[in-house]
């Protein structure tokens, strides 16, 4: 098979943007296009143009599809609350998550999975814990729900790594799932009969790891039997073409959290979980808010991945995460929309930004002396992070790497007179102008000229979706 060529004006390589970029993809790996080769200072004669300003896709390393459906419906107070917390937002959650079966969740998936292609997104990781039915019984297929969202990510043209979330208990100290959480639970042998069939998909673009939904919500023992047997699960060819399957786990997003953790378990989460598991790069900590200051050293000497989510950590109130310190002890770092409260890589990495500014009174809080961009550097972060996360060859423009491009609008005004060096940070940081034109997943065009290839249809079966939800 001959390799397809494709030319960029600019293209982000790890060094920063380098000019005349030829790229030569071959999809003859059964997995989607990959990148056969990068060559620099290419002449443009007989290759087709991505465009002037290409950069890797990024990975959304935590999604809970499903409340992309719910977004702004939890931004009114109850009468009868004094105060509104994560807590009480969860409430709501519940209710809504009770309404949803499979047909619905491929249409709120495939509709958020459009949305995210066209912000620049090319790779979902799905935290994925709506498995039964909502009185927890198990639907015929009890991968029903899983299956769902695997059919929304072939539909919208999104890679996927899709994280099926062991849920058990209702705390720390045991208590069992409540009525609203039960269509969550799972014990651990039906949790591994799950995963075992997921990793025999043999679907392009697909991965499946696994989620620990929280120290609260998965006791000790369960926790170690999983970890324990992963490894040993049968896969697809094209699953096992992946090392080792990532691990995800929310972890100290909440005060309420931390001092749970400490009275039952006299430890701070974090701190327990470095302390009782093995934590290393394969493993993406989600949120890891409130850190001390030995946490934040040690979380990045293990190599895993800060799972950031701004947006929803700003929507729920959860706090502010160290990232100066974090950056200094070169922590590895990713960002994910998370609630989908706002589907943009761009506003995730402004407001990881804006937040430490508004806490510390400074600027460019991310930039330093050897990378003084902070856009570049939270770009690249994110990229090496996010890919991590997700468990594939992403988000990099290297041999191997799954074709994936991002081309930015150079006829956009905010674009007008800038450099190379300046092309990520006015992206960033110089307006709500969503720049991504044209999006490449795996060598297919899934947006050109900004707008989905299926965006009117899938939109017009998620409006029905949501009305009828709607209406209860």
């Amino acid at each position: 098979m001959q390799p397809t060529r494709h030319h960029a004006d600019y293209a982000w390589l790890p060094s920063g943007f380098v000019h005349d970029v030829d790229f030569a993809t071959d999809a003859s790996t059964g997995g989607g296009a990959t990148l056969q080769s990068v060559h620099v200072d290419a002449p443009r004669a007989a290759t087709a143009s991505l465009g002037r300003i290409v950069v890797p896709g990024m990975p959304n390393l935590h999604s809970h599809a499903f409340q992309r459906a719910m977004a702004g419906l939890a931004e009114r107070r109850a009468p009868q609350q004094a105060e509104d917390s994560f807590w009480s937002w969860r409430e709501v959650m519940y209710a809504f998550a009770g309404r949803i079966g499979p047909d619905d969740l491929r249409a709120i998936a495939a509709q958020l999975y459009v949305e995210m292609l066209e912000a620049g997104y090319t790779q979902a990781c799905e935290f994925h814990y709506l498995h039964h039915q909502p009185d927890g019984r198990p639907y015929d297929d009890p991968a029903a729900m899983s299956l769902a969202l695997v059919e929304a990510a072939r539909e919208a043209g999104i890679g996927l790594t899709l994280l099926p979330t062991l849920y058990m208990t209702g705390g720390f100290d045991g208590r069992p799932l409540s009525e609203r959480q039960r269509r969550f639970g799972h014990d651990v042998d039906g949790y591994l009969r799950l995963l075992e069939r997921l990793r025999t998909i043999d679907e392009p673009a697909l991965n499946v790891g696994i989620a620990l939904h929280s120290l609260r919500a998965v006791p000790p023992d369960a926790m170690r039997a999983v970890l324990a047997a992963i490894d040993a699960i049968p896969a697809s060819p094209r699953q096992r073409t992946v090392a080792r399957m990532p691990v995800h786990i929310h972890i100290a997003e909440q005060i309420g959290e931390v001092q749970d953790c400490l009275a039952i378990r006299n430890a701070r989460p974090v701190e327990w979980l470095l302390d009782h598991a093995p934590v290393d790069a394969r493993w993406c900590l989600v949120h890891a808010t409130h850190l001390s200051d030995d946490e934040t050293r040690r979380l990045a000497a293990s190599r895993a991945v800060a799972g950031l989510c701004p947006t929803t950590e700003a929507n729920l109130g959860d706090g502010l995460f160290p990232l100066r310190a974090y950056l200094d002890a070169d922590g590895v770092l990713g960002i994910g929309s998370d609630s989908h409260i706002s589907v943009s890589p761009v506003e995730e990495l402004r407001w990881l930004e804006y937040g430490q500014r508004l806490v510390t009174r400074h600027r460019n809080i991310s930039a330093s002396t050897a990378t003084p961009s902070s856009g570049e550097t939270l770009y690249a972060r994110a990229l090496a992070g996010g890919a991590a996360a997700a468990g594939g060859a992403l988000a990099a423009f290297a041999p191997g790497h799954r074709a994936d491009f991002v081309v930015l609008d150079d006829a956009s005004p905010l674009l007008a007179g800038r450099t190379p060096q300046q092309f990520v940070d006015t992206w960033l940081f110089a307006g709500n102008a969503n720049l991504v034109r044209d999006v490449m997943v795996g060598g297919e065009w899934v947006v050109r000229e900004r707008r989905h290839r299926d965006a009117e249809r899938i939109a017009r079966r998620y409006r029905d979706v949501v009305e009828r939800l709607a209406r209860g």
